[in-house]
């Protein structure tokens, strides 16, 4: 067992082995006109390496990945059958020709939607191990238990016992208890079954006069160390009452093991009906990100704490709201941080399992405090406590890795987002966006018509498509773009200083002044993002006022400092000593 183990990497290694192939995938040429086989294999992968394949059955994946209805019938409706045949022709199609020298090889038997990850023939034999930590997460093995009896005559008891632990173990919520087959020796059991469990459940039974003594052991199935061992002492004439006991001790042994990897937990959960509604209603104005949904927003998560001023979730969406309300230009970033970095702090402290207060926490820590390896520690925390939390992986993509200039893993963080959550509008134009940083302005453009496809009234994505369309050196079809965002949110000066710059560039500088003259005039009524100012005068013309602009920008911690490093419309001035000055003070010098 020892030598197997030492073979083995950790899960986290062998998880992102998997999401590197996945990217490999979804940049070939094989998939790249196939966004609803994207959509599919992102996201049984994300499920299987959660540890959740047992839960992809066609109803979910309907549901989940090609956006049917609830009252959708797997019985009546063939998609998800349809598609997975065509996914596994392209599968086959990518390994035998861009993929042909893949060592890990993602494969969809037939029969089922649960993806097998295998290392192809030939491949390092620490690598070849690789697979029998993919499934890992949530698993359990409980092996038969050995008979050490002189007679070997307590085989009855030694069953009994093991389908008492796995009756007790499978009514723990957030587990998966692996079969295993009772027909072989117990080394060929532990080197086969047991190789995709985090959890190894062995034991033995030996006999003395009235007594029965059981030793029970809880081995890490990655690294074949004892996590646990205990001996107990049964009256061999009660051995139902006994099998209940070691059963039950078990279970609460296994269990902290498990949820600590962060299923969502009820307890995160407020008991008051009226708060936990206030809450949905203010998660869903917060998805929408408009000034008026923002506001609404606020609203909702404050009157949730009104009703429970417990309710850890409510903290955490409060500290959203004012977090996005800022970064959308509509209030002063110095007039929410305070809010914001409180309420992300309480609802860590209400619930430090919470998955939600730590994402919160760490959008805080990376937006305002511009510390971002603070920030990553506490969003890969977050990721820990609940793998499931789509916005913790946007967040972190978006505010941590991308400021950082970490394109590759942004982009395979936000995937792992959308496919977490598949009818998000935001997330959906954020992978667009990451195409954008990465100047893949194809794929940029393919998601923006993709996220408009999946809402039309979506004022962000017409935002994204538009500075696509500019880089692409279309400034009509831009300008196209930037006036449907201006008609979809007419209050959002964001998208009208956009509009501006694409008309100065095709040549007409008089409105980027225009819009110059109504921001000065709004500034007297409200607060306006100096980042506004910025593209106004930069594409004006005057680029000491732009500079000026870009240090106030600084001065009030705009969202938009965050991408200095990658956003194409600063490429114009990346080589100028004003501009690295700029982002030394980011911290991204």
């Amino acid at each position: 067992m020892a030598t197997r183990a030492a073979t083995l990497p950790p899960a986290k290694a062998a998880d992102k082995a998997v999401h590197l192939q996945l990217n490999r995938l979804l940049a070939s040429k094989t998939f790249s006109q196939v966004e609803r086989l994207k959509r599919f294999i992102s996201f049984i992968i994300a499920e299987t390496v959660a540890g959740r394949a047992g839960d992809l059955k066609e109803y979910v994946i309907g549901v989940q990945v090609f956006g049917k209805e609830p009252s959708f019938d797997p019985r009546t409706d063939p998609i998800v059958r349809v598609q997975a045949r065509r996914l596994r022709t392209r599968l086959a199609r990518y390994y035998r020709d861009e993929g042909n020298s893949d060592e890990l090889i993602i494969d969809l038997p037939k029969g089922g939607y649960a993806p097998v990850f295998r290392v192809r023939d030939g491949a390092p034999a620490g690598r070849r191990s690789l697979t029998a930590t993919l499934a890992s997460r949530n698993t359990v093995a409980v092996m038969p238990i050995a008979d050490d009896s002189p007679a070997g005559s307590l085989d009855y008891f030694c069953r009994g016992l093991r389908d008492e632990i796995v009756h007790a173990l499978t009514s723990i919520k957030a587990l998966r208890v692996l079969a295993v087959r009772t027909d072989a020796s117990a080394v060929d059991q532990f080197e086969g079954d047991s190789g995709d469990a985090a959890l190894v459940i062995t034991g033995g039974v030996r006999s003395a006069r009235e007594r029965l003594r059981v030793t029970i052991h809880l081995v890490d199935g990655a690294s074949g160390f004892y996590l646990w061992s205990e001996s107990l002492d049964i009256e061999q004439a009660e051995p139902l009452t006994g099998q209940e006991a070691i059963a039950k001790l078990v279970a609460d042994k296994v269990a902290p093991e498990v949820e600590s990897d962060g299923a969502p937990g009820a307890r995160r959960q407020s008991d008051n009906l009226a708060a936990r509604n206030l809450y949905l209603q203010g998660r869903y104005h917060l998805n929408q990100r408009t000034e008026d949904s923002l506001h609404k927003a606020v609203e909702f998560f404050e009157k949730a704490i009104v009703e429970d001023s417990q309710f850890s979730l409510a903290h955490s969406g409060v500290a959203d709201a004012y977090g996005l309300l800022a970064h959308y230009g509509v209030l002063g970033p110095a007039d929410v941080w305070a809010k914001a970095a409180s309420s992300a702090a309480s609802a860590v402290m209400l619930d430090g399992h919470s998955a939600e207060a730590h994402t919160s926490l760490a959008h805080v820590r990376a937006t305002q405090d511009w510390d971002f390896n603070g920030a990553e520690g506490l969003f890969q925390k977050a990721i820990q406590l609940n793998p499931r939390y789509a916005t913790a992986h946007h967040w972190y993509a978006m505010s941590c890795l991308v400021p950082l200039g970490r394109l590759d893993e942004a982009l395979e963080q936000v995937l792992l987002a959308q496919s977490l959550d598949p009818v998000s509008s935001i997330i959906a134009r954020d992978v667009a966006v990451i195409h954008y940083y990465r100047r893949d302005f194809d794929a940029a453009l393919e998601q923006c018509d993709h996220t408009i496809e999946l809402n039309p009234h979506f004022a962000p994505a017409y935002l994204t498509l538009g500075l696509v369309q500019e880089q692409r050196r279309d400034l009509d079809e831009a300008a196209a773009a930037f006036r449907r965002a201006v008609d979809l949110a007419p209050n959002s000066l964001r998208m009208q200083s956009a509009l501006a710059r694409t008309l100065a560039l095709l040549g007409k500088p008089e409105r980027a002044l225009e819009t110059l003259g109504t921001l000065e005039e709004l500034a007297a009524r409200r607060y306006v993002s100096p980042v506004e100012f910025m593209i106004a005068t930069f594409a004006a013309g005057d680029r000491d006022a732009g500079y000026r602009w870009l240090g106030k920008a600084c001065d009030d911690r705009c969202f938009e400092m965050l991408t200095l490093k990658v956003d194409p419309r600063f490429d114009a001035i990346s080589g100028d000593a004003r501009f690295a000055a700029v982002t030394a003070r980011v911290g991204l010098g």
